[in-house]
């Protein structure tokens, strides 16, 4: 009888793994489930963005592929509005390989027919825009598989990572950029990809820590060089990263020790040293008055340049001090990461002579000017004022207008990140309640600085295109707090009813805005208003002279 007393011959009560909501989400595994995602996304690109007519999207399917074409001409590049460097760059090239593997005639602006001949110009430009939509397919697919292997690294349940990959998939920012030659997508997913790897080193000590924050310091500065709006996004991530740290950030006996720890940052220094001349040319043409006056820039704060980049500098130098002093890393690893991070970026600085030109330099050296120079008339003169409460009371108006459409309600918009915001800004209040403060606290900083960013961003209107900037932000947030609180949520019965409205609220809105544009009935006559200035040398067969 005593055998029935025994502990060992207590069961507990069986736990039904049909009930948990998160494997039923997941149940086709971490492989499986990234594939289904690649193609889901291959299916809406061919459904509705590779066979639409050729200039359904032509700001700025055309505008980049035009200077690409003039780039394998062998002429100087013309668009330089924000500045699409690295977009005309992989589309120059891939028309080169299409070309040499002999996919693409259509390859060079000496290669276009005349538009004199209309059908063997709209069979040329048919190819272009296609082959440039297949690249801007597959960078966008890329940029979501990096996605998924950063996002594990940095949760600890796969099932929350494929999760998070899912809703960025199908986020209104991967929907537009999927499918059309944009700027934003190369700009915005390097930033959110250095932070995510900063998050992921940060939060356990190794050896080769300070590689990894030169990669991400490399990364920021190439998403700048494609568009100047990336600068939002690099400011705030000193910020954003100062709580992901763990008891595991100490440093590791390496750095610890003096030998090992000094020589490294000596060398790392040296390679600063090194890159600091490599790039010196190109800062002093950023810099440059005449340039700077004949672009039409005006300084942003007491009448010269330079003073908000010395800031920002200042304000990521201090951040990794204080991040150091948080978390416990030595003085050592903190110098060479400080070196690290300043190779890295005067590094990916030289990219820039790959196709040199002085517009793109200037543009991405003073990236707040170059903004200014297409902000509204009321925004233009509060920057260019002296006035604090103008900028705050702008900055209000935005952060409003921002939650506003955060609501769905106010003010309808084709996101379907924001009823994401529905469920982080209580599980925020949830978490800290109990206690996974820090967790509370690094979902706060995410959704503030989307909040922050997209209130700046209403000023351009908040177009469909810009969500890729601050989409991931508010997915990451997300992703924490579930993987913290995954336990608590997996057996309760709305979860999976509340993940399944979720995910078709995401196709729904997501995929809006392809099919408008694959069923808009609206003509290219609107091309001629701007075609005379981006595409001088190639005139469209609808806007020539009679």
């Amino acid at each position: 009888m005593n055998q029935f007393l025994r502990p060992g011959a207590i069961t507990e009560p069986a736990i039904d793994a049909t009930r948990d909501a998160f494997d039923r989400l997941t149940f086709l595994g971490w492989r499986a489930g990234l594939a289904a995602i690649v193609a889901g996304l291959a299916i809406s690109f061919f459904l509705f963005g590779y066979a639409l007519i050729y200039w359904r999207n032509a700001d700025m399917d055309f505008m980049v592929i035009y200077n690409a074409l003039v780039l394998n001409d062998g002429k100087p590049q013309l668009f330089f509005d924000h500045t699409a460097y690295l977009t005309i760059l992989s589309v120059q090239f891939w028309f080169r390989l299409a070309h040499a593997l002999g996919l693409l005639d259509a390859w060079s602006l000496s290669a276009m027919p005349s538009s004199s001949n209309t059908a063997a110009f709209d069979a040329a430009m048919n190819g272009a825009v296609r082959a440039g939509r297949l690249l801007a397919f597959l960078i966008a697919t890329g940029c979501v598989l990096i996605f998924a292997a950063l996002v594990r690294r940095i949760v600890r349940d796969w099932r929350v990572a494929l999760i998070a990959t899912l809703a960025f998939a199908l986020s209104g920012g991967i929907a537009v950029h999927s499918r059309i030659l944009r700027s934003e997508l190369l700009a915005a997913c390097p930033v959110i990809f250095a932070l995510m790897i900063l998050i992921a080193i940060g939060r356990r000590a190794h050896p080769a820590r300070p590689l990894g924050m030169a990669v991400a310091a490399a990364l920021c500065v190439l998403g700048l060089e494609n568009k100047v709006q990336a600068l939002l996004l690099i400011g705030a991530l000193p910020l954003v990263v100062m709580p992901f740290g763990s008891t595991a950030s100490r440093s590791v006996a390496f750095w610890k020790n003096r030998r090992s720890g000094w020589l490294t940052a000596g060398l790392a220094a040296l390679a600063a040293i090194a890159a600091a001349w490599a790039a010196w040319p190109l800062i002093a043409t950023g810099l440059d008055r005449a340039l700077l006056d004949a672009a039409q820039f005006h300084p942003l704060l007491s009448g010269r340049f330079g003073v908000y980049q010395a800031a920002l500098l200042l304000l990521i130098g201090g951040c990794m001090v204080a991040y150091a002093a948080i978390w416990h890393i030595s003085a050592s690893e903190t110098v060479t990461s400080i070196a690290a991070v300043a190779a890295g970026a005067l590094i990916a600085l030289t990219a820039l002579d790959i196709e040199y030109n002085t517009g793109n330099v200037i543009a991405v050296i003073n990236p707040l000017e170059k903004m200014l120079t297409f902000a509204d008339a009321n925004t233009s003169t509060v920057a260019n004022g002296s006035n604090p409460q103008g900028i705050l009371l702008l900055l209000f108006d935005g952060i409003a207008s921002v939650l506003a459409r955060y609501t769905f309600v106010l003010h309808s918009s084709p996101r379907p990140t924001v009823f994401l915001t529905w469920l982080i800004a209580p599980g925020i209040v949830y978490a800290w309640r109990r206690g996974e403060r820090l967790a509370a606290i690094q979902a706060l900083l995410l959704l503030s600085a989307a909040i922050g960013i997209d209130a700046l961003g209403v000023r351009r209107g908040l177009k469909s295109e810009y969500f890729i900037f601050t989409d991931p932000l508010i997915i990451l947030a997300g992703a924490i707090l579930l993987d913290r609180t995954i336990g608590d949520l997996r057996f309760r019965k709305w979860t999976y009813p509340v993940a399944m409205m979720l995910f078709g609220l995401h196709i729904a809105v997501g995929q809006a805005e392809p099919i408008k544009y694959a069923f808009m009935r609206r003509g290219p006559e609107s091309i001629c208003e701007w075609s005379p200035h981006y595409m001088p040398l190639l005139p469209p067969p609808w806007c020539r002279p009679p």
